[in-house]
Formats: structure tokens, sequence, C-alpha cells
């Protein structure tokens, strides 16, 4: 079974850090017209990928949740996975998306990134191997030790893969990516129900982890040949640096900010509550790793390439947060509604106990995925320092907030905070951050308003049909067919904005001069 990637860090140049003459390029030209035609390839590409892999996922996480695996054994998985994700979004220092960022020909310092990233991920791993029985038992799970030193062997492979996987995304070769992906799901995954059913429990996911992301590099290293080599110029270092230090804090405050549950919930409530946590988190996880996680590997690039122009990217973000909130609003709302039935239906009543968190996880699964496209976007424009402190503020906020929660409600109030930090405080500090970088409330208004007008119907419809169905697999079908239907009603309004379409206003008489149909979509 494969492990999930932490969310790339994305880069972008800030005058606060200007690029030293070994690696300048000559200024940026305006946006081709092919770059959209590269993206929308792209994003299909990255869309198809990453559904097939989520649903190969699901289906394995059926299948051991059922047969194999037990809470106990989710916990100690949960653990390492959280360790491994934080680890992974600092691995490589942040130096790796300045392939993706940089304008010019990349290969005159990847070989230095390459240097840089090997060495950071081995200190890294050295560091780990030493600390995993503390760490451990400081997260709840003595027993993860020995999982913890196989799985993390995954932070050397991908810091090695930095390098020739951010060629290919700087290229949107997203059809290449999917053959890779598709042959790390199938070995890891293969081998991880191998092991799973002989006995190994939470180690079988390590090992599979481990050899899925062995594929992964050899993968990519033929997909980009002549990227893996080593070199190193000491200027283009202290650039690299530069660059990357400040992306790479933010990313591991923004992993910490993601799994720091994980961790309050172990230490607190021990490994069958995390078991529980862990199963609902995942839940919770799939519009985020089926809709975001695609629309993630290509937005970095396309909002880097709008950089220069202000008003395209405010445009370009609003139309892209538009059609990411609109794919994941039913599914949260379907989940979350229906989140008991669906568990048991799904992984059997053993689990039951994981649906009470499940429709707050839900609420927070939404709100990450406008997070995740924000957190893109403002890297893309500069905006470091204002992440940094978002990341920052959000972390600061949650850990007493989940300590406390989870003393008083076990895992139902650590999903409750995570909601009412996230809605209360980093929704609005992040608002804010967008409107510095030239995005205003009125577009992110725009884009929202009818899914979240088409959600709140659709949540009427399943409450109060639900009761009257019943639970059974008909039932729960006929109850979600009439709550999608409400929901595409809902939201039809939108359809041209979501299409990039914008029709002129009724009274309003055309012009003979062509209009740049951005300009409709200004404030």
């Amino acid at each position: 079974m494969d492990i999930a990637r932490a969310p790339d860090s994305e880069t972008g140049e800030t005058s606060e850090a200007p690029t030293p003459p070994a690696l300048t390029a000559s200024p940026a030209p305006a946006p081709p017209p092919a770059l959209g035609r590269k993206v929308r390839s792209a994003a299909q590409w990255s869309l198809i990928n990453t559904v097939v892999m989520r649903l190969g996922t699901f289906a394995t996480g059926i299948v051991l949740a059922r047969f194999a695996l037990g809470p106990a054994e989710w916990g100690v998985y949960g653990v390492a996975q959280t360790v491994l994700l934080v680890l992974l979004s600092a691995n490589e220092l942040g130096v790796g998306l300045a392939i993706v960022r940089w304008e010019g020909d990349a290969r005159r310092f990847a070989p230095t990134v390459l240097t840089l990233s090997t060495l950071s991920s081995g200190l890294l791993y050295v560091a780990l191997f030493a600390a995993a029985p503390t760490l451990a038992g400081l997260l709840g799970s003595p027993d993860a030790a020995g999982v913890l030193r196989v799985m993390c062997l995954c932070v050397v492979i991908d810091g090695i893969a930095q390098v020739p996987g951010n060629f290919l995304t700087r290229e949107f070769a997203q059809g290449k990516r999917m053959a890779i992906d598709a042959l790390n799901f199938v070995v890891g995954t293969s081998l991880t129900l191998l092991l799973a059913f002989e006995g190994w429990g939470a180690m079988s996911f390590a090992v599979g982890a481990v050899a899925g992301n062995v594929v992964t590099l050899i993968g990519c290293w033929l997909a980009a040949p002549g990227t893996l080599t080593y070199g190193w110029n000491p200027e283009q270092a202290r650039a690299l640096l530069r660059f990357g230090l400040p992306l790479a804090g933010a990313s591991m405050l923004a992993l910490a900010v993601v799994n720091v549950d994980t961790m309050v919930v172990g230490a607190t409530l021990g490994n069958v509550s995390l078991g529980f946590y862990v199963l609902a988190f995942n839940i919770s996880g799939w519009p985020v790793r089926i809709i975001s996680e695609a629309a993630r590997r290509v937005s970095f690039a396309g909002f880097s390439r709008l950089a220069e122009s202000p008003q395209a990217l405010a445009q370009g973000f609003s139309r892209a947060l538009g059609v990411l909130i609109t794919g994941t609003v039913p599914l949260c709302v379907l989940l979350g509604g229906l989140a008991e039935p669906v568990i048991q239906l799904i992984y059997g009543s053993r689990w039951t106990p994981a649906a009470a968190a499940l429709p707050w996880l839900m609420a927070l699964g939404l709100i990450r995925i406008g997070a995740e496209l924000a957190y893109d976007c403002l890297i893309a424009v500069g905006q470091r320092r204002s992440l940094f402190l978002v990341q920052g503020l959000w972390l600061v906020a949650l850990i007493p907030a989940l300590l406390a929660a989870s003393h008083l409600n076990g895992i139902v109030g650590v999903s409750q905070a995570h909601v009412l930090v996230a809605g209360g405080l980093v929704v609005p500090v992040f608002l804010l951050a967008l409107r510095r970088g030239g995005i205003g409330v009125g577009r992110i208004a725009r884009a929202c308003a009818w899914p979240f007008l088409g959600g709140a119907v659709m949540a009427a419809v399943v409450l109060g049909l639900e009761p009257r169905f019943g639970d059974s697999r008909l039932a729960l079908l006929a109850v979600g067919t009439l709550a999608m239907a409400a929901y595409t009603v809902c939201v039809l309004p939108s359809r041209d904005f979501l299409r990039g379409v914008d029709r002129p206003r009724r009274g309003r008489r055309r012009s003979s001069v062509p209009v740049p149909s951005a300009r409709q979509d200004m404030r």
C-alpha cells in the first residue's frame, strides 16, 4: 500500500532573497498560449492518476481493515506515517522545487540540488534511526520503533528522487508520472498485502512503502534521463539554501499542523483510539487526496507562470478554487452525513467508533483543500514570510486546543478542536494573506458561494431522508442520488464561471472593441 507523499512545499522567489548571478536567468516572458494547453493536459492526467491510485489504496485499506489488521496495528502505522510525512516535508531543505520555479536551464544547478538533497535526507534518517525508540515512546507507541526505522528509509529515497521528479513536474509530464505511480502502487501494495496476511502487522506497511518508493526513484530516473548527476557549486548552493530553507520550514509547519493530532491522540488516548482516529482521518482525506492532490501537481507550476500578472493570477486562483470546492463539497457532505452506515458497510462494525469523529473531519478536509491551494499561490507570488507566519500561528493555536479537547471528549473532541481553530482563526488569516497577494475576498466568495449553498441543501436532504430510508445499501444509494441531484441544481448557475466563460450581462450592450474576459471578473 503506497504512502501518501507530504504535500509539496511549492516555492517562489522574492525580492528579499534575490538569485545570485550564477543562477540568474532572463526575465520570464509572458505566458505563451501553449501554457494553458499544457496545464489542462497535465491536470487531466494528474486527476486520472490520483483517482485511480486512491481508489486502489481505498480498496487495499478495506481488505486490510476487514481481514488482516486491527485498530492497534493501524495506530502503530499512524504514528510511523506521521513521523515520515513530517520528515518528508523538509528532507531536501526545500531546494528541489527550485527546479520547478526558476527560469532558464535547470540542468545547470541540478547536480548541486541533488547533492544537497541527498546529504540532508541521509542526515535526517541517521538522526531518526537513533531517536526512534524515544520518539515512539513519547508518541504512546513503543512498538513503532522498528516500523519507524524501516519506513523512514523512504526519506532518503525521496531525497534522491526529488530532482528527476521535479523535472517531470516542470515539464507538466503527468502522463509519465501516472505510469510511475502505477508501478509504485502495484509493487508496494502487493508486498504490503502479502506481508500483512503473513502476520507482519504494521511492518507490512513499512516494507511496502520502501519497495514502492524504490520503484518511483527508478521510474523518475528513466523518465528524466541525465538528472541523477551529483555535483557541487558553492555559489549555487548558497542561493539554493536561501531559496529553500524558509520553504522547508513552512512546509514542515504545514505537515505538523496536519499531523499533530495523531501525536496528541497517540500520547493521550492510546493505540486503539488512535487506530479509530487514523481510519476516520484517512476517510476524511479521500476528497483531499483525489481532488486537491491532483490539482497541486500542476497548480504551483501554473501559478508560477502567472505570477507576473496579478490580474491573471487572481482570475486563475479563483477559478481553480471554484472547481476544487465544487467537486469536493458533495463528497464531504455525503461522507459526513452518512458516516456511521458508510463505515459499517465498508469496514465492518468493529470500526464504528470512528464514525463519531468523521463529520467534523470532513469539514476540516474541505478547509484543507482551500488552504493547500492558497499555500501554493502564496509561495508562487513570493509571500513566503506571510505563509510561514500563518502556519506558525495555526500550529501554536492548535496544540493546546487538541490537548484540552482530547481529555474532554476523546477523538471527537480532537476533531472539533481542529475545525474550530482552522475555521475560526486560520481561514481569516489566509484570506488576509491572499488579499495582500492581490486576490480579494470578493473573488473567493464568488468561487465558493454556489457550492456552499448546494452543500447546505444537500446536507438537509441527507439528514432528512436517511432516518426515513434506513441504512441498507439500496437506501444509501437512493439518499446519495437524491442529494447529488439537489446539489447539481444548486451549482448550475456557476457553470460558466467554472468553465472560464464570461457571458455579457443582460442589458449591457456589446462593445465593438474586444474586451479581455479577465476584466469581467474584476471586483
